[in-house]
């Protein structure tokens, strides 16, 4: 954006000639300063990632007075998210028992059914969303239904050179 003014900026000097008149001149500053200002800010991507404690939603799957409001829940709020337009993408994942670790161990593969480790929160699901700013990302971090029974963790996307 900053090329694009002094672009501006340089074409009507150019046009002035040294018989520019401060007024002129003043208008070209304007005219630079508001291009510059009127620039769009880039938007940041984040990647929101709920946590749920594992028993908590197992108690919600196997129950079926609670089954119904807790999928409401998270079905408002996904709608809520993409009607916004933030989204671009995200998905629900298995339960951890589906879940497969690969480790290396002396140069030779090692697979073990199951997570990483046995910890009472899981990672249900992720979305990545592009909002202007960290504070944006964290309202929306707010709204999910496993912050208030888990934990939503909001990190920043990291694009490698070659991406965007």
């Amino acid at each position: 954006m900053a090329a694009l003014a002094a672009s501006v900026l340089q074409s009507r000097m150019v046009r002035l000639g040294n018989q520019g008149s401060l007024p002129m001149i003043k208008l070209i500053f304007a005219t630079a300063i508001s291009l510059f200002l009127a620039a769009p800010t880039q938007a940041a991507q984040y990647m929101l990632m709920f946590y749920e404690n594992e028993a908590e939603v197992a108690s919600q799957r196997d129950n079926a007075e609670r089954t119904g409001p807790y999928w409401d829940a998270w079905n408002v709020y996904v709608n809520a998210l993409y009607k916004s337009g933030i989204v671009l993408r995200g998905d629900p994942l298995q339960p951890p028992a589906a879940a497969t670790t690969v480790r290396l161990e002396g140069g030779k593969r090692r697979v073990q059914d199951g997570p990483v480790s046995a910890t009472k929160e899981q990672l249900g699901g992720y979305v990545v969303i592009e909002v202007p700013d960290l504070e944006t990302a964290l309202s929306w971090a707010a709204r999910s239904p496993a912050a208030s029974n888990g934990a939503t963790e909001v990190r920043p996307v990291q694009h490698l050179p070659t991406q965007r």
